[in-house]
């Protein structure tokens, strides 16, 4: 199948796209919708060498940011006929291992999975909606970001919690991140010259949502986000790890139900709850003791699990940093592999601070472990898994 595939990442508050050419990852138009919901929202639309489209408007809900978005296709282009429609969903439970063509069935079991992301699942099918009723008889595809971490044995996605619950109720850690870390880890083993059925790596996925994984042999074996993308490492409004009696104790001394904690602790939590901002780049940019206090306790966190996913695997070939924060923040990298040295884990200062965007090593030349930025291309991904399978089926 040759054509342009539209990937659309629909999240809790924005409306991620881009047109992709699967066969030379070219990006003829990509764009963003931001602050869906609120008094003012914008949409961002590049296309080509010019100066970006630009539209300012009250978006009221999804639906009408997509609607914003085939408008700024009409009004600077490229025309959009795509062949295919990618749509990120962040949850597939244990139903889908894979990229599916959407139907109605694969639009109910997604509907099911919502109470395990209520956030994101909802968005998500809003946008598969808006596609399917825009481009009828154009194939829709999901792509699913528990999919990759599907691979976890056993040991690793079991809690010892009672067993109605794991088995009725299907309580279990299904981690996240899964198309990035499926796309860096193939791009790491590149880099290396290696083949990945040989290399032990720890993927930190660091951006608003954060979160490590350990992979072995292209298999995730580990990952730090649990049932929900709650779990984890400290993020941008998530807490990440906290007491899970936490909720017991806030509803006997304050009266909060489980629902408000679990609101607080994904909306008003990490950086937001101890700066009072959830962009790592606003808390770098302060000079003061909370956020001393926030960025020790965020690289601090990423640290524990490093170390904790080197003695799960025994021997780590290389740790990869992606995300925005991951890829654009030198200081959190180096706080956050700091006093590892002894692991063989370093970070080279020049390196580091380099300026750039490309796929590189920050370790010292010849360092044990190989420490790398590997910029992630989820949208690249969704449209390759979703023409993978396309071909596959023939359609």
């Amino acid at each position: 199948m040759a054509g342009h595939i539209l990937v659309l990442n629909t999240g809790s508050s924005s409306i991620k796209y881009e047109l992709v050419d699967p066969a030379s990852r070219a990006r003829p138009a990509r764009g963003l919708v931001e602050r869906v919901g609120e008094e003012q929202g914008l949409l961002t639309h590049h296309a080509g060498e010019g100066p970006p489209y630009r539209h300012a408007a009250r978006f009221p809900g999804h639906g009408e940011g997509l609607a914003a978005v085939l408008e700024a296709f009409k009004a600077a282009g490229p025309e959009l006929d795509p062949v295919a429609v990618g749509h990120r969903v962040v949850h597939g439970g244990t139903r889908f291992t894979g990229a599916v063509v959407v139907d109605d069935a694969v639009i109910r079991a997604i509907e099911e999975l919502a109470p395990l992301a209520p956030l994101h699942n909802p968005v998500n099918l809003t946008g598969i909606r808006v596609a399917r009723t825009t481009f009828p008889g154009v194939p829709q595809v999901a792509v699913f970001d528990t999919a990759f971490q599907l691979t976890l044995p056993p040991a690793a996605y079991t809690y010892a919690v009672p067993r109605e619950w794991r088995q009725r109720l299907g309580v279990r850690r299904f981690g996240f991140h899964g198309t990035s870390c499926a796309y860096v880890s193939r791009r790491a083993a590149a880099f290396l010259g290696r083949d990945p059925a040989g290399l032990n790596l720890v993927v930190l996925h660091l951006g608003n949502g954060a979160s490590a994984t350990a992979i072995s042999g292209g298999r995730s074996v580990d990952t730090s986000m649990g049932m929900t993308p709650l779990e984890g490492l400290v993020m941008g409004t998530r807490s990440g790890d906290v007491d899970p009696a936490l909720a017991g104790y806030l509803a006997r001394v304050d009266g909060l139900d489980a629902r408000e904690v679990e609101q607080a602790l994904a909306r008003h939590g990490g950086l937001l709850a101890l700066t009072g901002t959830g962009d790592m780049r606003e808390v770098r940019a302060r000079d003061d003791p909370e956020a001393a206090l926030a960025l020790e306790i965020y690289t601090r966190r990423i640290r524990k699990y490093v170390g904790a996913y080197y003695a799960l695997l025994g021997r780590v070939d290389a740790i990869v940093f992606t995300g925005g924060v991951g890829e654009h923040d030198a200081a959190t990298r180096a706080a956050a592999l700091a006093g590892l040295d002894r692991l063989g884990i370093a970070v080279d200062p020049a390196r580091n601070r380099a300026a750039s965007t490309a796929e590189r090593a920050i370790s010292p030349p010849g360092g044990e472990v190989a420490v790398l930025v590997i910029p992630t291309d989820e949208e690249g991904e969704i449209a390759c898994q979703a023409l993978a399978l396309l071909d596959a089926d023939g359609s």
